[in-house]
């Protein structure tokens, strides 16, 4: 199974494609949900957050912590939710993660949130690598680069106009 996005870029739209996104599950716990029962919009964030963190746990020789060790560490710079359905108490959650860029110092991923089957969210996010001690942007460590790879989405040749 493929996980598919449109981005933009340079005023085009093209789709990318990764034949083996990475794939975390977790459950809607109850204090996640608001009083209509569904999840409350504000913990999407904090479920890419969870997804990225399990990323770096699984494909990042270290994880996050050797990152930072290293002297490099990364900040949301943009993120962007599209809610589809919605996801209540104790549904399973099959998160779907492709970096669908990844440049010199920094990277975006669309993270897709499905229940059932049925797709609940898509976040995009950009993240920067900056240096851990605050000292301004540095280019992804190769250890991270080598992690992510495998989940990178090849954009399609078939870019249509917005």
């Amino acid at each position: 199974m493929t996980c598919a996005k449109r981005y933009h870029r340079r005023g085009r739209y093209a789709r990318a494609e990764v034949d083996s996104p990475f794939r975390h599950r977790f459950r809607v716990r109850y204090a996640e949900c608001d009083p209509q029962g569904v999840v409350f919009n504000a913990h999407y964030l904090a479920y890419a957050d969870l997804v990225m963190t399990e990323l770096w746990r699984e494909g990042v020789p270290g994880g996050y912590p050797a990152m930072i060790d290293a002297g490099a560490d990364m900040v949301v710079a943009e993120a962007n939710l599209r809610f589809r359905s919605s996801a209540r108490f104790d549904d399973e959650i099959d998160a779907q993660l492709a970096v669908t860029r990844l440049g010199t110092t920094g990277m975006t991923t669309l993270i897709r949130l499905l229940s059932d089957g049925e797709l609940v969210c898509e976040i995009d996010l950009r993240h920067v690598f900056v240096a851990a001690d605050g000292s301004g942007k540095v280019p992804i460590p190769d250890t991270v680069r080598n992690g992510l790879e495998p989940h990178l989405a090849e954009p399609a040749t078939d870019a249509v106009s917005s």
